[in-house]
């Protein structure tokens, strides 16, 4: 920390407080946001510790008898850090945190109510260093009608693959008796594939998503 005085011209002395924190550089951001949050396999309730950094990680701090001990948190694979009674964390730690994309909540015992926690990250930016080639890459087809158009059928195919791979077997479907036959549901990704290849606009898409879906509706009830 840096703290200057000088004095000013009829008002006395004034401070000028800087605090010189790590850096954190473009490449370590991308390494801990390298898994997306539905992928992310930790969510932390933690009470009476210290959430801190140290060596370029973040640990909780706990005391057992005599002793004190750190539990490292694997931010990189962490969705949600909920804060309950009798927690401290320092600013260094929330830097990381919000690197991380981590959502960070200040709770009550057992994990409610809870009082206050950091929106979610792409909502409000928590980072100067936040890479942009997404949006690049979402703008270098986004005004070209024909690759917009060519992003649009492959999403639909990715999920006609997936429809096609697991409709049958999703044992919550079939518990709920939502069932189609297998021959039924060939002819119908069939005509859907069709339809997708003949398409010349996102409205064609739409009409041909809204065809198909009204079809399984019919036939699994």
């Amino acid at each position: 920390m840096i703290c200057l005085a000088n004095r000013g011209p009829a008002i006395g002395y004034r401070f000028r407080i800087s605090f010189s924190l790590p850096e954190i550089g473009l490449e370590q951001v991308k390494e801990l946001k390298a898994i997306l949050h539905s992928k992310r396999a930790n969510i932390y309730y933690l009470e009476k510790c210290r959430v801190m950094q140290k060596d370029g990680r973040v640990l909780y701090l706990t005391r057992a008898q005599d002793e004190y001990q750190y539990w490292n948190i694997p931010i990189a694979n962490t969705t949600c850090l909920l804060l309950g009674t009798g927690t401290a964390v320092t600013q260094a730690a929330m830097r990381m945190l919000a690197s991380a994309g981590v959502l960070v909540g200040f709770t009550g015992t057992g994990g409610t109510p809870l009082f206050a926690g950091t929106e979610i990250e792409w909502m409000t930016p928590q980072s100067e260093y936040r890479p942009t080639e997404y949006l690049q890459g979402w703008m270098s087809f986004w005004f070209d009608h024909a690759k917009r158009l060519s992003v649009a059928k492959q999403f639909q195919i990715t999920r006609l693959d997936y429809l096609e791979r697991c409709w049958t077997k999703d044992r919550d479907l079939i518990a709920a008796g939502f069932v189609v036959a297998a021959e039924d549901l060939d002819l119908l990704v069939v005509a859907q594939r069709k339809a997708i290849e003949s398409a010349i606009s996102p409205g064609n898409l739409r009409a041909a998503r809204a065809l198909t879906t009204k079809k399984l509706n019919a036939e699994g009830s």
